[in-house]
């Protein structure tokens, strides 16, 4: 009996030795494992710092005044939908104009307008600062450049220029105000739905797409409108003066090509914002001050939370692991 008793025993001492050195292997592979990944998650850390701190130091930010050397020619855009949370928004148009109007060594402002219109709420405001600025810094001209297009809003703005110039093929006017929608009165009846609108306010349903037009309101948005297209009428006229032609069509929201506008005096001349700048104003280095977004901000509050995120993750396995 003792001898049948004896290697069982030695062997499940062998077992558990075996045992306890595997865990202990496994263990120091773990940890291994984790000083790895640690190792490589702080020189991530460390070169995505430098980067940032890069960028900070060797590309301007958002707002931030542009590294010119002497005399320039000052560069602003207007490019898309001009409205307020849009890259052609007045706060951007109008930081950008003062940043170069500002400038001791600017000699002239391009405003480069590829826009098809939008807010003209908007358009007043870049209006207005614009015949500020010029009133401001009376020996520096500010030139609109037409590229595609400047149109409704966009016009808007540029007739506060001194001087507009344009492609021969640019698409310019437009002068007009609109409002649209649908009407789906007669599509509910067919298919038998009932509208329910309920309102404090004999008008505060209106305009409603589902409920029939009521004349009275119709006629007070017409009017709304004209007042505002009165408004438009009268910057143009302020803008232009005695160089718009004595045609009526100007105004009623037709466009044409800038071959075409040149005759109606809706612009004074054909040439790009480089001609311009070459031989109207007379230097042809060109420096933009068009506000741009701050991609340093944005990568640095993606690169923390992707940081965090991963963090998370690492912290989350280890303590799984640990369970």
């Amino acid at each position: 009996m003792t001898g049948q008793t004896e290697p069982e025993h030695s062997s499940r001492n062998d077992d558990w030795q075996r045992e306890v050195v595997n865990r202990l292997a496994f263990a120091a592979l773990n940890e291994q494992r984790r000083a790895r990944r640690w190792n490589i998650f702080f020189k991530v850390v460390l070169l995505a710092y430098l980067f940032l701190i890069f960028f900070a130091l060797y590309l301007p930010r958002e707002g931030g005044k542009p590294l010119t050397v002497g005399k320039h020619t000052a560069l602003v855009e207007v490019k898309g939908v001009i409205a307020a949370d849009a890259e052609a928004s007045a706060d951007n148009i109008v930081s950008g104009l003062r940043a170069a109007f500002d400038d001791e060594n600017t000699v002239g402002v391009i405003l480069r307008i590829n826009s098809p219109g939008g807010s003209p709420v908007q358009a007043g405001y870049v209006y207005d600062e614009i015949r500020r600025l010029r009133k401001k810094h009376p020996d520096v001209r500010l030139y609109a450049v037409v590229a595609d297009m400047c149109a409704s809003g966009g016009y808007y703005i540029a007739a506060a220029a001194d001087e507009i110039y344009a492609d021969k093929a640019s698409i310019v006017g437009s002068i007009g105000v609109l409002m649209n929608g649908f009407g789906f009165v007669d599509a509910m009846k067919k298919l038998g739905v009932e509208r329910r609108l309920y309102t404090a306010g004999e008008h505060k349903g209106m305009l409603d797409p589902f409920s029939p037009e009521k004349p009275d309101e119709v006629a007070h948005v017409k009017s709304m409108l004209a007042a505002i297209h009165r408004q438009f009428i009268d910057a143009v006229k302020t803008g232009r003066g005695e160089r718009l032609a004595d045609d009526p069509t100007i105004f009623s929201g037709l466009f044409w090509t800038g071959e075409e506008a040149k005759k109606l005096g809706l612009v004074d001349g054909l040439g790009s914002a480089s001609y311009v700048a070459r031989e109207i104003i007379g230097e042809e280095k060109i420096v933009d001050y068009t506000p741009r977004p701050d991609y340093l901000e944005r990568f640095a509050e993606r690169f923390g939370m992707a940081m965090a995120e991963t963090l998370a993750r690492i912290t989350g396995a280890e303590s799984a692991r640990l369970r």
